[in-house]
Protein backbone atom coordinates (compact mmCIF):
# COMPACT_ATOMS: atom_id res chain seq x y z
CA UNK A 1 0.00 0.00 0.00
CA UNK A 2 1.35 3.31 -0.75
CA UNK A 3 0.43 6.60 1.46
CA UNK A 4 -1.58 9.60 0.20
CA UNK A 5 -2.40 12.90 1.39
CA UNK A 6 -5.86 13.72 0.62
CA UNK A 7 -7.10 17.66 0.93
CA UNK A 8 -10.80 18.40 0.58
CA UNK A 9 -10.58 22.38 -0.54
CA UNK A 10 -13.62 25.17 -0.83
CA UNK A 11 -14.03 28.18 -2.71
CA UNK A 12 -14.68 30.97 -0.26
CA UNK A 13 -15.60 34.64 -0.72
CA UNK A 14 -12.67 36.93 1.25
CA UNK A 15 -13.99 40.03 3.05
CA UNK A 16 -11.91 41.62 0.35
CA UNK A 17 -14.38 40.51 -2.49
CA UNK A 18 -12.03 38.07 -3.88
CA UNK A 19 -12.42 34.56 -4.21
CA UNK A 20 -10.02 32.40 -2.10
CA UNK A 21 -9.72 29.05 -2.20
CA UNK A 22 -9.28 27.09 1.43
CA UNK A 23 -8.23 23.76 3.03
CA UNK A 24 -11.30 22.39 5.22
CA UNK A 25 -9.05 19.50 6.01
CA UNK A 26 -6.41 17.35 5.40
CA UNK A 27 -6.22 13.33 5.84
CA UNK A 28 -3.06 10.81 5.38
CA UNK A 29 -4.54 7.51 4.31
CA UNK A 30 -3.11 4.17 3.04
CA UNK A 31 -4.64 2.99 -0.03
CA UNK A 32 -3.90 0.90 -3.09
CA UNK A 33 -4.52 3.66 -5.67
CA UNK A 34 -5.77 7.28 -5.78
CA UNK A 35 -9.44 6.44 -5.69
CA UNK A 36 -9.03 4.12 -3.14
CA UNK A 37 -7.19 7.16 -0.97
CA UNK A 38 -9.98 9.39 -1.83
CA UNK A 39 -12.72 6.66 -0.87
CA UNK A 40 -11.05 6.18 2.42
CA UNK A 41 -10.80 10.17 2.83
CA UNK A 42 -14.39 11.03 2.24
CA UNK A 43 -15.43 8.21 5.02
CA UNK A 44 -13.14 9.44 7.39
CA UNK A 45 -14.19 13.32 6.58
CA UNK A 46 -18.05 13.06 7.05
CA UNK A 47 -17.22 10.44 9.97
CA UNK A 48 -15.33 13.30 11.91
CA UNK A 49 -17.60 16.37 10.66
CA UNK A 50 -20.68 14.40 11.17
CA UNK A 51 -21.81 14.95 7.66
CA UNK A 52 -23.68 12.57 5.24
CA UNK A 53 -21.74 13.74 2.31
CA UNK A 54 -18.02 15.07 1.82
CA UNK A 55 -19.67 17.45 -0.35
CA UNK A 56 -21.61 19.71 1.91
CA UNK A 57 -18.22 21.32 3.61
CA UNK A 58 -16.14 21.14 0.14
CA UNK A 59 -16.03 21.31 -3.14
CA UNK A 60 -13.16 19.37 -4.80
CA UNK A 61 -11.11 16.57 -3.19
CA UNK A 62 -7.61 17.18 -3.81
CA UNK A 63 -5.14 13.44 -4.05
CA UNK A 64 -1.56 13.50 -3.73
CA UNK A 65 1.27 10.65 -2.93
CA UNK A 66 2.85 11.51 0.27
CA UNK A 67 6.99 11.98 -0.61
CA UNK A 68 8.77 10.26 1.88
CA UNK A 69 12.36 10.28 1.31
CA UNK A 70 13.98 6.76 1.51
Amino acid sequence: MSRFIVRFMKNVLGSNGRQAEICQSCIEVDAVNETGAEEVAKKSFCESEELTSWSVHADRIEVRAADFPS
